[in-house]
């Protein structure tokens, strides 16, 4: 956490001596940041900060793309005469332990088209999501696990 405090404030300072707070300054001061932390050998708190960074570049760019292809899926099947949805409810055992876990885990499955997550059970051990497209149920869970659910517990915990 220290590693991110010093990089937010490499990033205002950058952004300062610039003499133009904007995002794209912030950003860029983030990164050279991020260079400068990184140069000198650090603790271990250091090396976990640039690990869960790395992770959430990772995570981002695979959202991106789940988000972007899930998009394309429900808008042609939209603009198709012919629909090719095959909606169904399905229980999809949790690993998390938190509900922050669960919570994001189920904010991020609504936030891509075609899927709505609908309840947690109170022991947060199953979260009902609803999918538009399922062609096999034991696949579909197993791709939420495999896609979400590892990454998000990768990145939180």
């Amino acid at each position: 956490m220290t590693s991110f405090v010093h990089n937010m404030l490499f990033a205002i300072l950058w952004a300062t001596i610039v003499g133009e707070v904007t995002g794209l300054n912030l950003l860029f001061g983030f990164a050279l940041g991020y260079l400068a932390l990184r140069i000198p050998p650090g603790r271990a708190a250091r090396a976990r900060y640039f690990e869960k960074f790395r992770q959430l570049l990772d995570f981002t760019v695979f959202f991106v793309r789940e988000a972007t292809l899930s998009a394309l899926r429900v808008a042609y099947d939209v603009v198709t005469p012919t629909h090719h949805t095959r909606p169904a409810v399905l229980a999809v055992p949790l690993d998390t332990r938190t509900d922050t876990e669960v919570a994001v885990l189920a904010n991020l499955i609504s936030l891509t088209p075609g899927s709505l997550s609908l309840e947690a059970t109170p022991d947060r051990s199953t979260l009902y999501v609803h999918f538009m497209f399922v062609d096999d149920p034991d696949e579909t869970i197993a791709q939420v696990k495999r896609d979400f659910e590892r990454r998000v517990l990768e990145l939180l915990r």
